[in-house]
């Protein structure tokens, strides 16, 4: 056991609380719904980034770099002015959902290089220009924009060029639970010397306004270059500052005059360090050196090429020499054991797959953030605050009133989707599970607890609209957890596998309650996370009135009742009466295989035998009904729903073998062309799956024809076929069409950033990959199908996921010219040295290309390439 993994077993058995401090500040909490007090949920507009500076957070923090405690009381990050900027750069900018031409989007470089589970060594790195920061004509030019043209980057406006800019490194490493050594290094990547001031700022969240109780919190200098912060919570905390710097103070408290233009009480306020450093008024902050919000005031003049370092010390006691040998070493120790640590999860890995994989778990770790949100008090006000609007009482969330959230989760991106989604958090989990199982058990467990999970037993989506619905995963991310744990210790928990299953059984019921309104088992579910791959808003009323049967809806409850069947077969092992739950979602998995392949309202399957191919139905008011032939990633969900049946397991668990034997033999006809229930495949096992074998073969003709879904670069979302066949629906004269868009959508159907029509998305091409190998396991190598169609390559299916797996990781690689495909033309990210091995995790990829879209630090699910690098490189 390595030095880390020690200190994440001593923190499981709560010997030492190496999590209490971590990477959890948000990178952007204004323009969120939680601190949204407007009567209409216009979010982005309510609070932009022009307030930030000057009001304070209801429900959270944000900075750059930050650390805070797992509560979010005492917060830490970084502030700087390059001398021109108008203001201080506290915080990440980016342009709202209205404000891109392809929806919010922030306008910075930053890079998450390294972390580790306990975050007892972390490396965060950023690029602040050295000229002034082109906000207004961030804004100007993308309102230029339409959603046919590419977005208008930082790096298009030239401040990059001459290599004008400054690299901020942060690093943090513990010397104990609560000693956290800081270290910043500032590069000037110019030829001429520059200025820049650096503001560690150390200050509490303001959890006092609202409730109109006293502070019980205050920050003091103590001694030249020395404060210390003291809440009844953590006692006293001190911040050591080399060189002994100017310390300012002020309180983290509204700017009344500014916002509102009413007096303040106190002058000292949220932006008094802007006032101080770049307007220079003086009176701005507290001559007594006490507040709640806290600086030291570094001015660095750097030579041209050359890097300056400011040591710092987070420490819960007093030091005399709080610099001394130690805290190098402590740096030097940390470093090299996050090498060991992430060595021994996949060692031997050539350079530059070695740098992916490490920063891919680094944002994944750098992603997890305090949130907190109580909806029965934001819906309703707080005692110190007027009331919030009447009319959120009847507006976004309100039969949500039992959710509770005040922990660190794992955020898709904590600037633009710094709140937690469902789905995406089981893609988390599974990663997360490579490096720390025991955060990734407690964070599957937590969205299905009581103050969660609503007591419908709906699972809560995301903020925006807790209510909408996804993919139901969790099962599969539980089972996956407990399988990656039991192989990597050689146990498996139990107690935490029967934890969700309780808790997803409640979610299996609202399913099949709520989203399978004609008890067909073909089931609704809205847009299912898949924005704009109809041809419709499939989360809305219909234009044409009626329903759709979906797809997607259906397989993804295949996918549920088989997870479910496995996690009780696991269980059935030492309790038998679970083996009744295992039948139950056996007869489950085989009505709904049954259905979306032979049944439709008028006797129409979603499978079509002509095209071999899965589609969703649509049902008019009048009863008519019929198939939406797009060829998109909504035909390919049923591969998902596909597991085996081992023949030890069928022996072990007692009378599950003689039930299902005797199931089969009283409904026939659900077994056939069903699932290879009958037909034994290697080493005897069975097969349950939603598409038969000569169906498997003929999806797979598309799956793997690269002039349809097949890409270089993974699977895409939609099919190439329709970029020259477009999918057009006539309704009461009006045109609804889809067509292949390989990079960003031109379409508002479900939001400004919302793209499924091409590009690819890396959580589903892992699952495909994934039912692939299943596949594997039950045909063996004698299965073998061309890939790519029409090559006359034959592989077999263990190979043909393979082969997607090397196509979705070349897209960070080198190629042989040695570009990234992720960077596209950026050749700031291709040729510079200092640029070049920094790897940004989009949230999809260009189709055609590999360029990185959307999202530019969604390693919530994209981290997944670092387990598709562990599987190419262990065969796991």
């Amino acid at each position: 056991m390595n030095a880390e993994q020690q200190r994440i077993q001593e923190n499981a058995e709560l010997k030492a609380h190496w999590n209490r401090w971590g990477s959890y500040l948000s990178d952007r909490q204004w323009g969120t719904v939680r601190e949204d007090y407007s009567p209409y949920g216009n979010a982005w507009e309510y609070f932009p980034h022009d307030r930030a500076r000057s009001r304070a957070y209801r429900w959270g923090e944000d900075g750059l770099a930050g650390f805070c405690d797992r509560h979010g009381e005492i917060c830490f990050a970084l502030a700087l002015w390059n001398g021109k900027d108008p203001i201080l750069k506290e915080r990440l900018f980016g342009l709202t959902n209205s404000q891109g031409n392809h929806g919010e989007d922030v306008k910075e470089y930053y890079f998450y290089l390294d972390n580790t589970p306990t975050h007892s060594y972390m490396r965060w790195l950023y690029k602040y220009p050295q000229q002034e920061f082109p906000y207004q004509r961030l804004i100007d030019e993308n309102a230029k924009r339409s959603k046919y043209e590419w977005e208008f980057e930082l790096l298009d406006t030239g401040i990059f060029d001459e290599n004008c800019y400054f690299d901020v490194m942060a690093e943090y490493a513990k010397a104990s639970p609560e000693d956290i050594c800081i270290r910043i290094s500032i590069t000037n990547r110019s030829s001429e010397t520059a200025a820049i001031d650096l503001l560690p700022t150390l200050w509490f969240r303001n959890t006092w306004s609202w409730t109109g109780k006293d502070k019980e919190c205050q920050i003091a200098k103590v001694a030249d270059g020395v404060m210390k912060a003291h809440n009844q919570k953590y006692g006293d905390r001190y911040l050591f500052c080399e060189n002994n710097p100017p310390l300012i103070f002020t309180e983290n408290e509204t700017n009344y005059y500014r916002i509102y233009g009413t007096p303040n009480p106190s002058p000292y306020v949220k932006d008094s360090f802007d006032q101080l450093v770049i307007h220079k008024n003086q009176e701005a902050v507290n001559p007594a050196q006490v507040g709640t919000k806290a600086a030291a005031w570094y001015h660095l003049e750097i030579a041209g090429g050359e890097t300056a370092i400011i040591k710092l010390r987070f420490v819960d006691r007093y030091l005399d020499n709080p610099f001394d040998r130690n805290f190098e070493n402590v740096l030097i120790q940390r470093q090299q054991e996050a090498d060991e640590f992430y060595e021994s999860i996949t060692p031997n890995l050539d350079e530059d797959s070695r740098n992916i994989h490490r920063q891919a778990f680094a944002g994944l770790l750098w992603n997890k953030q305090f949130y907190h949100y109580d909806l029965e008090n934001w819906l309703t006000g707080d005692k110190a605050e007027p009331a919030p609007p009447l009319q959120r009482l009847n507006g976004r969330n309100h039969n949500w009133r039992s959710l509770y959230a005040e922990e660190v989760i794992s955020m898709p991106d904590k600037w633009e989707y710094p709140w937690f989604a469902a789905w995406d958090l089981a893609f988390h989990c599974l990663v997360m599970a490579v490096i720390d199982s025991n955060f990734a058990k407690n964070q599957l467990l937590l969205l299905t607890r009581e103050w969660y999970m609503h007591p419908n037993g709906q699972l809560p989506a995301y903020e925006w609209a807790f209510g909408d619905v996804n993919p139901p995963v969790q099962a599969w991310a539980a089972w996956r957890v407990y399988k990656i744990e039991e192989k990597r210790t050689g146990n498996g928990d139990r107690d935490f596998l029967e934890r969700m299953f309780h808790r997803l059984m409640l979610n299996f019921i609202w399913w099949v309650n709520r989203k399978d309104p004609q008890g067909q088992n073909l089931f609704q579910g809205g847009f299912l996370g898949l924005d704009n791959i109809g041809v419709f808003d499939r989360s809305k009323t219909l234009p044409t009135g009626g329903y759709l049967e979906q797809a997607d809806g259906t397989a993804w409850m295949g996918m549920f009742a088989l997870n479910m069947l496995a996690i009780a077969l696991e269980l059935s092992r030492e309790d038998p009466a679970y083996a009744d739950m295992a039948l139950k979602f056996f007869e489950h998995f085989m009505y709904i295989a049954d259905s979306i392949n032979h049944v439709g309202h008028n006797d129409i399957a979603l499978w079509d035998k002509e095209d071999n191919f899965y589609y969703d139905a649509l049902t008019l008011p009048n009863g008519q009904e019929f198939l939406l032939k797009i060829h998109s990633m909504v035909g390919l969900t049923p591969l998902f729903a596909v597991d085996t049946l081992e023949p030890e397991l069928l022996e072990i668990v007692p009378g599950f073998k003689e039930q299902i034997d005797w199931f089969l033999k009283s409904r026939p006809q659900l077994a056939k062309n069903v699932a290879s229930m009958e037909v034994k495949g290697v080493g005897e096992r069975r097969l349950l799956s939603i598409t038969s074998p000569e169906g498997l073969e003929q999806v797979l003709k598309r799956l793997l024809d690269e002039n349809e879904f097949l890409s270089h670069y993974g699977i895409r979302s939609l099919s190439r076929y329709h970029l020259k066949n477009p999918f057009i629906f006539n309704w009461d004269n009006s045109q609804y069409q889809i067509d292949y868009e390989p990079a960003e959508s031109t379409t508002e159907q479900f939001g400004g950033n919302s793209n499924w029509r091409g590009p690819v998305w890396f959580p589903l091409n892992f699952l495909l990959i994934e039912s692939l190998q299943k596949y594997h396991h039950y045909f063996g190598d004698d299965f073998k199908v061309e890939c790519p169609t029409g090559s006359g390559n034959l592989l077999n299916l263990w190979e043909v996921a393979a082969e997607i797996s090397q196509r979705l990781t070349q897209i960070f690689l080198r190629d042989s010219n040695g570009k990234r495909p992720v960077y596209g033309g950026i050749e700031k990210f291709q040729q510079d040295p200092h640029w070049r091995d920094l790897i940004l995790f989009y949230e999809y990829f260009h189709g055609d290309n590999g360029a990185g879209l959307g999202a530019s630090h969604q390693t919530g699910w994209t981290a997944l390439v670092a387990k598709l690098i562990q599987q190419l490189n262990t065969y796991d």
